[in-house]
């Protein structure tokens, strides 16, 4: 494991918005920030950004992937894709915490409370039969 001391590497003071969501790890593959760029999903300082949008330090980038939007500040811009240890301290993560879920316990159902059984059926058959329809 790194040091979380050590330097950050040295980088541009600007790059492209698909190489550094790449770079810092938000995206798999640069193909796929590219994708999502193209896609809408991701926003430089609350406007939409293309793959070659430039970020610099101080912007703010808004990303949404596999349903979650992730709002990261850019507090270093590297070109090159680093560890995960480098990597998360070269953004500050302003993502809200995802509200709780309202699950709950789950409520059984007694038995025989939903659809009758064929025994039922044909209680409820000699039933109706006994008895003739209204005329």
């Amino acid at each position: 494991m790194s040091d979380p001391s050590a330097p950050l590497p040295t980088g541009p003071d600007s790059t492209r918005v698909d190489r550094w969501l790449w770079a810092v790890r938000l995206t798999k593959t640069r193909s796929d920030s590219a994708q999502a760029c193209r896609g809408g999903h991701v926003r430089v300082n609350d406007r939409p950004a293309k793959p070659s949008t430039t970020v610099k330090a101080g912007d703010e980038v808004r990303v949404r992937l596999h349903g979650t939007t992730r709002i990261v500040d850019v507090t270093h811009v590297i070109v090159k894709r680093v560890g995960a240890s480098v990597a998360v301290r070269c953004y500050q993560d302003r993502t809200p915490a995802p509200p709780p879920e309202a699950g709950g316990p789950v409520i059984r159902r007694d038995r025989g409370a939903g659809r009758p059984t064929k025994k039922d059926r044909r209680m409820l058959d000699r039933l109706k039969s006994d008895f003739p329809p209204p005329a």
